[in-house]
């Protein structure tokens, strides 16, 4: 069922079609990768090849991948407006509905129809890096980092927990939304590793 436009939510799209699958809930992102990211680690399981440490370790890899990934693409595409007719309409569409809307629940995750389309890229790139052995256990890291980030990104907005760690990214990540002076840094949204890295901390 899709989701109407409301005061909280409010309408990207003229089409109720297309303005309903702009919402998406967060659970839908653990319920639709998760089985994903299993098959994934399973294939490289059932090559009989791979060690425990080897397994740990290529699933740890691509969770490294995608904290550098993530970075990247908020730094420079998330934070990009094409110089075009569009590009401002493309930008809002991709990111700055977020910034605009900060609170808005619906539009903190990626809908899994847009997450599969931009995956395939990297599917791509993964295969052509590492060899069938290591491709299913370094994507599945690659793509549980992404569903921490995701269910991350959820929890800063609309969680409340005290957990000091969890407080020190919720201000990293918010600082980035609400202070002029880190606009243009703090990057990073489920760690701070590349900021510190890049120097935009």
């Amino acid at each position: 069922m899709l989701m109407r436009a409301t005061p909280e939510s409010p309408r990207m799209f003229d089409q109720d079609w297309i303005d309903g699958f702009s919402r998406t809930p967060w659970w839908t992102i653990p319920i639709f990768w998760f089985p994903i990211i299993g098959w994934l680690i399973s294939l490289s399981i059932g090559s009989g090849q791979l060690g425990a440490i080897h397994l740990i370790g290529g699933f740890f890899g691509g969770w490294l991948i995608w904290t550098l990934t993530e970075y990247l693409l908020h730094r420079s595409l998330f934070h990009w407006t094409p110089p075009t007719r569009f590009g401002p309409r493309i930008h809002f569409i991709l990111h700055g509905v977020h910034h605009d809307w900060v609170q808005d629940k619906y539009r903190l995750v990626m809908p899994p129809a847009m997450g599969l389309i931009l995956a395939v890229p990297f599917v791509l790139a993964f295969r052509a890096v590492f060899s069938p052995t290591w491709f299913g256990i370094v994507m599945g890291g690659f793509f549980f980092g992404y569903v921490v980030y995701d269910l991350s990104h959820y929890a800063i907005h609309h969680l409340k927990w005290k957990n000091p760690v969890f407080q020190k990214i919720k201000k990293h990540h918010l600082l980035h939304h609400f202070s002029p002076r880190h606009s243009n840094r703090k990057y990073g949204v489920s760690n701070t590793l590349w900021d510190h890295i890049f120097r935009t901390y």
